[in-house]
């Protein structure tokens, strides 16, 4: 199995992550893993955490002369902003001023603060704060990065582009992969359609101004997956109940839809099932429609994966909404944090890396193999039964 943790404080030394799972000798270029790191941090609206952090990924263990061993790997991405909180991040005991202490005692609504507090019985929110800030999720795309260079090996690929971002545009864009493919790189919210994304460029700013936050949209699509990933057997084994749970982990997700998603229970079976064909040249069953996303029975079937991520507005407020003070129980303001007017195009990247850990693992579920070629043996075996169904 592909597996991967993370580890790490928001504002802590560094973020760190292993990785297990990967067969050895598969191609690992560090460049990848920084491109998507960066990736990441771009887009329109983003906070001032951005113009701190260069991430870039150092790996420890693993990897030999630009291999995979098979054995482990040991990520790390230093956080830049580790320099101004050494004493409030420090690991060892220390006695800090009360006013130096950056202590949280005015949890946000709508995040992890006041809940987690609770359970883990805190009187520093902080404690909470710095491992369910958004921060945690650099370590997941450097994870996820090294998925996709397993998947690429196999022809798979995997996007994402922003579809709709604070109702704008009313119906979120439908988009074909060569349109998704053909958004540039540098495009300020790595949206399809231009002239939706100058609205939404226009609401952010809007937005920036009232002192608010938006939330919106992003679509994750991966193709070059052979039919027959994942299993009907068990409930733990349906890929597209995986691939749920990997999206909605994300923070901010509230929901998350596959193919046609909810639009498909208000239609007739007729509108919404994708008829069968076959093509007798390439041998593969085909669908001219893909509302079920690429997955029927929690399994692949050869089409397209699309699965869409639902981002609520992010819960630091400039204008804080009202909240409680923990020890006086006094109404006050929620506590500022540095924050992102919106992270939708983020999200996106997060959702690509998430996808990839989870179709990387049912790819070694799949194919088994302790190196690259005896995994890619399997899978061309495989694919030899396929052609003769």
């Amino acid at each position: 199995m592909l597996r991967f943790t993370t580890a790490g404080e928001s504002h802590g030394r560094a973020l760190v992550a292993i990785v297990e799972g990967l067969p050895a000798g598969v191609p690992v270029d560090v460049a990848q893993i920084d491109a998507e790191l960066k990736r990441r941090q771009w887009g329109y609206g983003r906070g001032g955490r951005m113009k701190i952090e260069q991430d870039h990924v150092e790996i420890l263990s693993g990897v030999r002369h630009g291999l995979t061993l098979g054995s482990p790997l040991a990520l790390m991405i230093d956080n830049k902003d580790w320099a101004n909180w050494t004493e409030v991040m420090a690991a060892d005991p220390r006695n800090i001023e009360p006013q130096k202490s950056r202590r949280l005692k005015r949890p946000r609504p709508g995040h992890a603060d006041l809940a987690g507090g609770l359970k883990y019985d805190v009187r520093d929110l902080r404690n909470i704060l710095e491992r369910a800030s958004a921060r945690e999720t650099t370590a997941r795309v450097a994870c996820g990065a090294l998925a996709k260079q397993l998947l690429a090996q196999f022809g798979a690929e995997i996007r994402s582009h922003v579809i709709q971002l604070g109702g704008i545009p009313d119906r979120a864009l439908d988009l074909s992969w060569e349109e998704i493919a053909a958004i540039p790189e540098e495009a300020p919210l790595r949206c399809g359609d231009t002239k939706a994304q100058q609205q939404m460029i226009e609401l952010i700013d809007r937005t920036r101004e009232a002192g608010d936050t938006i939330g919106g949209v992003f679509e994750v699509v991966a193709r070059g997956f052979v039919p027959g990933l994942g299993s009907h057997t068990s409930w733990d084994k349906k890929l597209d109940g995986l691939l749920g749970q990997a999206i909605m982990s994300i923070p901010a997700v509230k929901a998350v839809a596959i193919g046609a998603g909810a639009e498909a229970s208000a239609l007739p079976g007729s509108e919404v099932h994708d008829e069968i064909a076959y093509n007798s040249e390439t041998k593969d069953f085909i669908r001219a429609t893909n509302r079920a996303g690429g997955l029927e029975g929690g399994i692949t079937n050869g089409e397209e994966i699309r699965i869409r991520g639902h981002l609520k507005p992010l819960s630091t407020l400039r204008r804080p909404l009202r909240s409680v003070d923990i020890d006086t129980k006094q109404e006050e303001s929620a506590a500022f944090e540095r924050s992102d007017i919106t992270a939708v195009p983020a999200a996106g990247v997060i959702g690509e890396a998430m996808a990839a850990l989870i179709l990387g693992a049912a790819m070694r579920e799949k194919f088994g193999g302790d190196s690259l070629g005896e995994m890619m043996r399997n899978f061309e075996g495989y694919r030899e039964q396929l052609r003769g169904y």
